[in-house]
C-alpha cells in the first residue's frame, strides 16, 4: 500500500499516515527504505507523484549526488513523450530483469543451502509454497521437482544406512 502524501498550495507535503509535514529529503528516505509513495494535490486530488519524484531527482542533481548525463536530459526534452516512453519502457524492462535475476539467485542460494544442510527442512517448505503462490507456474514446478528430488535423495540415504545396520 502506498503512503499517501498530500501537497498543499503552499507546496507543503503532508504525510497522512503519520499526520505530519515532510520534506522532499524525507520522501527520498522513505523511498530508499522501500516505501511506495503517492502524492496527491490536497485541493483537487490530482496525482502529483511523478512531478514530485522528478523534483527529488532534480534536487539530487543540484546537490551533485546523482549526476544525469546532460545528453540524456537534452534528448528527453528534444524528443518529448516518444523518448520518455522509450526510456520508461527500457527502464521497466531492465528493472524486471534485475528482479528476475535476484529471484533466481535467491532460489539457487536456497537450493545450495538446503543441499548443504544449512537450511532446516521446516524453512524450505514455506519458501517452496511462496514461490508457487506468487510467481510463474513453471518456475514453481521446477522448485517442487528440486525439493522432491532432495527428499528422495534423503530417503535413499536413510534406506542405505538402515540396510548397512
Amino acid at each position: 500500500m502506498a503512503y499517501v502524501i498530500k501537497r498543499y498550495s503552499n507546496r507543503k507535503l503532508y504525510d497522512t499516515q503519520e499526520s505530519r509535514y515532510v520534506t522532499l529529503e524525507e520522501l527520498e528516505e522513505m523511498i530508499r527504505a522501500g516505501r511506495e509513495i503517492r502524492v496527491l494535490d490536497a485541493a483537487t486530488g490530482e496525482d502529483l507523484t511523478s512531478v514530485t519524484l522528478a523534483q527529488i531527482i532534480l534536487e539530487n542533481e543540484r546537490a551533485h549526488r546523482a549526476t544525469l548525463p546532460t545528453t540524456l536530459l537534452h534528448q528527453l526534452i528534444k524528443h518529448g513523450e516518444t523518448w520518455q516512453d522509450f526510456v520508461q519502457h527500457s527502464l521497466r524492462q531492465s528493472l524486471e530483469g534485475i528482479i528476475t535475476s535476484q529471484r533466481e539467485a535467491d532460489r539457487i542460494f536456497r537450493e545450495w543451502a538446503s543441499r548443504g544442510g544449512w537450511m532446516p527442512s521446516k524453512e524450505r517448505e514455506p519458501e517452496a509454497r511462496k514461490g508457487r503462490e506468487g510467481g510463474d507456474e513453471a518456475e514453481s514446478l521446477r522448485e517442487e521437482v528440486v525439493a522432491m528430488k532432495e527428499k528422495l535423495r534423503a530417503l535413499e540415504e536413510r534406506l542405505e544406512r538402515r540396510q548397512k545396520k
